[in-house]
């Protein structure tokens, strides 16, 4: 089997097929290597002016070695193998939108450290109870939530697109600062029947 790539191999194709120096770049883009990336390690640290980390499609398993990326406002880790949100204190005071849909998260202990935080893709996870959403409430920017496809998302005999449906109601009870639910702004109506529940 081939060996993974390692972040200084991704960074160098980078590089390479970008034609320029990774650590004076916005955008880093190491999403889909072949072989994938496994491990995150500290030569993230040398990505400076880094604010959007693309590391999708790969075969991630932890979040972690973030530490020194004081720029990094996007964090993109869809379609890894990541069961839990960690590590992520380095980058907590400017992280504003974490991307972690289609991997293996179960719950959200720890990620209450990320105040800044404004938007959150989390949809085909591992969420099966409402409960495992109340480390939100405690980041009071967060306003745009995806959660489809994880279990706690009603199956299709329930509308849960709709407005009001019971879905939404549970989900801004826990999170009731929310602009932005799977796609559909937060209708005053909801907002006002999750307060009432």
């Amino acid at each position: 089997m081939a060996k993974a790539t390692t972040v200084k191999e991704a960074i160098k194709n980078f590089e390479t097929a970008k034609g320029v120096k990774a650590p004076e770049v916005e955008k880093v883009e190491l999403w889909g290597q072949i072989p994938p990336i496994e491990k995150l390690d500290a030569t993230l640290s040398t990505l400076k002016a880094c604010k959007h980390l693309a590391l999708s499609t790969n075969n991630i398993e932890k979040i972690s070695s973030l530490s020194g990326m004081d720029e990094l406002k996007i964090l993109s880790l869809g379609r890894n193998q990541i069961k839990k949100i960690e590590n992520l204190d380095g980058v907590a005071d400017t992280l504003d939108e974490l991307w972690v849909s289609y991997n293996f998260v179960e719950g959200l202990k720890g990620i209450e450290k990320l105040h800044n935080l404004r938007v959150l893709y989390l949809s085909n996870n591992k969420i099966k109870e409402f409960d495992a959403l109340e480390p939100l409430k405690a980041l009071e920017k967060l306003e745009d939530l995806l959660l489809v496809g994880n279990p706690l998302y009603p199956d299709k005999s329930e509308n849960p697109t709709q407005l009001g449906s019971a879905y939404r109601i549970e989900v801004l009870k826990r999170v009731p600062q929310l602009k932005k639910l799977d796609g559909i702004p937060v209708d005053m109506d909801e907002r006002e029947a999750a307060e009432a529940a």
